[in-house]
């Protein structure tokens, strides 16, 4: 991917994203940001399958070699690293919810 592309892409994440979870959004753009929030999730979890079947692979075909062995075990370490930032990206949305939850409480009572 292109790395300009990439950068605006992230930016623009970086950007709006906090804006949806303080609740500033409009419910139209919050429904759209929701949506491509799902589609992103769905293709991180597909590459994360893909990628231990990848690494799986590989590391049946490496027929005891090290230095594919070694290429197989660096696409598992990537895959798993993949599954959790995916897993923080399906749980940051209640950890947002249950500090802007906490955030109205506490406001309110001052």
């Amino acid at each position: 991917m292109n790395k300009k592309i990439l950068f605006f892409v992230l930016l623009t994440g970086v950007l709006i994203f906090p804006l949806q979870a303080m609740g500033e959004v409009p419910p139209l753009l919050e429904a759209v940001l929701n949506n491509i929030s799902d589609v992103i999730k769905l293709i991180g979890t597909t590459m994360i399958v893909v990628g231990f079947v990848v690494a799986g692979i590989l590391y049946l075909m490496s027929a005891g070699s090290p230095e594919k062995t070694g290429t197989a075990k660096k696409a598992l370490i990537a895959s798993i690293i993949g599954a959790v930032v995916v897993i923080l990206a399906y749980s940051a949305n209640g950890i947002v919810a249950i500090i802007q939850k906490y955030w109205v409480h506490n406001k309110t009572r001052v």
